[in-house]
């Protein structure tokens, strides 16, 4: 399986979904060791990406904070 990387990524439930799919893989038995720690990887990697997604404010809503700033004076 090719690995993928978690730029791919650009939502949060996106991410979420497919930390889903990983916790299903690994739980399968026949899930070798091998592919196991490259899940692991994966989830990390994803864990990083959906905490800088959550971290970082969304620019629309920046845009529209500082309208209605501007529109109070």
């Amino acid at each position: 399986m090719a690995k993928i990387d978690a730029a791919d990524y650009t939502s949060f439930q996106a991410i979420s979904d497919r930390l889903d799919e990983l916790v299903a893989e690994v739980k399968n038995k026949d899930t070798s060791l091998e592919r196991s720690l490259d899940i692991y990887d994966e989830a990390i990697a994803l864990g990083s990406k959906a905490i800088n997604l959550v971290d970082t404010p969304d620019p629309s809503s920046m845009a529209g904070s500082t309208n209605n700033a501007k529109s109070g004076e």
